[in-house]
């Protein structure tokens, strides 16, 4: 709901594209509490693929805006990563084995410049906890490649099972939600994609992207204004760790 706080609020019915830390979705929402799961990750969520291969590149947590900014300088295409389900014919997703693509390609160039030993004990450098051994020591160009290579990766499964799911429901319009819709690659790459096909897509503001208080008051008060939810004076609510989005 984090996108009808935006200045260009979207319309129902619409394809809602979830993407976070934890969710990587892909929903029809017809209306408030009326939606219907297309797809959606079976592993690791798109902003865990961020996050563990920013990792492995040394750049801590959380990685994806880190890995985001050295990808700004670096070839997207100069390392063949896996899409992985892109070809599936579901709208279904998995990003583990990129994590493992980029640990196996990571290890290939420390190995290629041959500058530090595999035991992580070249003299002076200090490794970030899980980072590839000697991956620091490379030149920025071939890290901010391998950066770029993998947002790429992530940004295209992304788009195109967008857009599949755009094509099979039959809808002109498309939500994007969640930590990983503030990536400007990802953003950009969306723009064009709906833009040849005529789609309007819509974003939370950059700030409404991640967890925020904002995005949940929305969503209680368009649940309270639909009649889905009444009112309640003892605020008395169960706690429900995993609350399938259907179901609510």
């Amino acid at each position: 709901m984090s996108p009808f706080l935006s200045a260009d609020p979207p319309q129902f019915p619409f394809v809602a594209l979830l993407v976070s830390g934890g969710h990587t979705q892909l929903m029809r929402v017809d209306g408030v509490g009326r939606y219907e799961l297309l797809g959606e990750t079976i592993d690791d969520a798109a902003g865990e693929a961020f996050d563990k291969s920013a990792k492995l590149m040394g750049l801590g947590y959380p990685g994806g805006p880190a890995l985001a900014a050295l990808a700004e300088s670096g070839d997207p295409q100069a390392y063949a990563l896996p899409r992985p389900l892109l070809h599936s014919g579901n709208l279904d997703f998995s990003f583990a084995g990129l994590k493992t693509a980029v640990l196996v390609q990571s290890q290939k160039m420390v190995a290629s410049q041959g500058e530090v030993a595999w035991n992580g004990s070249a003299s002076g450098v200090k490794l970030a906890s899980g980072a590839t051994p000697g991956f620091e020591n490379l030149p920025l160009s071939m890290r901010a490649d391998l950066a770029a290579s993998t947002q790429a990766a992530i940004a295209d499964v992304l788009v195109k099972k967008s857009m599949t799911a755009l094509k099979v429901t039959g809808l002109k319009r498309l939500v994007v939600a969640g930590g990983v819709g503030a990536n400007t690659s990802l953003r950009s790459q969306l723009n064009a994609a709906c833009g040849q096909r005529g789609v309007r897509v819509h974003y939370p503001e950059l700030h409404l992207c991640t967890d925020n208080g904002a995005m949940i008051a929305m969503a209680a008060a368009m649940r309270l204004q639909s009649g889905l939810q009444a009112a309640r004076r003892d605020y008395a609510f169960d706690v429900k760790p995993r609350w399938p989005l259907q179901a609510i």
